[in-house]
């Protein structure tokens, strides 16, 4: 499997998303996955079945790899939840999520959105749960972040759904650069600019919905949302190259130089998709999945507006999430 180089570890181009992953799903699709081969997890508090994949790592990380693998084979991330940004908070936030994995360390901790809330708020009702960037600098999380690899509690450090305006005030005042930004990424949403910005800096792109996140919650819901499997191209693209449409879709993410996440707990499809970073496409059909190109965010961003609230979509993703 490919993967890239960080400044501590191995990041493989095919992880397991485990976003959406509910009502007890995630501990056996962990499992299998590990069976499969799979050694990158991407997790989250918010995502709320943390201790469930800890029960997955658990067996595995044991006592003397007491289920046969050795923990630094393997890429694991979690990030930081909005209301926890306030520096003071960032330490116990993700020793919680050690705990929760059944873990040591984190190879990769993110600030999960650019988006702060009171920190007795889980999710935010109102815009007076908010608190501003103003308020809550970006730069002052990160640097409590910085301690925790310092602390020896992760090794490197990224951010989620960043613009470059707010990549470049991480970038302007920090001692560890992020090293990843993870975004919505696919043909309808290429990334280009950002991903231009991120190889400037050395910084990886980690695609998320790549396959288009067609079980996402309805409030991230539009009656005229696109499906990335009824594409007339993409669909003759991947019988072209006899493959399906989310194995085409995993190929053009890795054949381009980010990172793929797709979520699944299908044994059959767990397995598709991680071959599918093996796949290699013609330069031709790269091209031709790049045009399908509109800036259509399936994550629109939208949740985050309330009256009141410091916190506008267009203002999240920046100029270059704009036509």
């Amino acid at each position: 499997m490919k993967s890239y180089s960080f400044p501590q570890g191995e990041m493989p181009a095919v992880g397991l998303g485990t976003w959406k992953m509910e009502d007890g799903a995630a501990t056996p699709a962990v499992t299998k996955a590990i069976e499969l081969g799979y050694r990158y997890f991407d997790c989250a508090p918010i995502y709320m079945n943390e201790p469930e994949i800890g029960e997955a790592f658990g067996p595995v990380f044991g006592p003397a790899f007491a289920g046969g693998h050795d923990r630094a084979d393997f890429w694991i991330t979690s990030k930081l939840w909005c209301n926890r940004h306030r520096p003071d908070l960032v330490e116990g936030a993700l020793k919680q999520t050690l705990s929760d994995l059944k873990l040591d360390y984190l190879d990769l901790f993110m600030i999960h959105w650019p988006v702060v809330f009171r920190h007795d708020v889980h999710r935010p009702e109102s815009g007076q749960d908010f608190i501003s960037l103003e308020d809550q600098p970006l730069v002052d999380t990160w640097a409590a972040m910085e301690d925790c690899v310092t602390a020896g509690l992760c090794r490197n450090l990224g951010v989620c759904n960043f613009s470059i305006a707010n990549m470049q005030q991480i970038l302007d005042s920090c001692k560890i650069k992020p090293s990843a930004n993870q975004v919505e990424c696919h043909p309808f949403l290429n990334q280009r600019v950002l991903i231009d910005f991120c190889k400037a800096n050395d910084i990886h792109l980690i695609a998320y919905s790549p396959l288009g996140s067609g079980d996402r919650p309805e409030r991230m819901r539009a009656e005229a949302d696109p499906n990335l499997f009824e594409d007339e191209l993409l669909k003759d693209l991947a019988s072209q190259n006899n493959v399906t449409v989310g194995e085409l879709l995993l190929a053009w993410a890795v054949c381009r130089g980010t990172v793929a996440i797709p979520k699944s707990t299908n044994p059959t499809r767990l397995a598709q998709n991680l071959a599918a970073g093996q796949l290699q496409l013609s330069e031709t059909d790269m091209a031709a999945i790049e045009s399908l190109e509109t800036q259509y965010r399936f994550v629109h961003g939208k949740f985050w507006e309330h009256p009141g609230g410091p916190y506008t979509a267009d203002a999240i993703w920046g100029e270059e999430g704009k036509l």
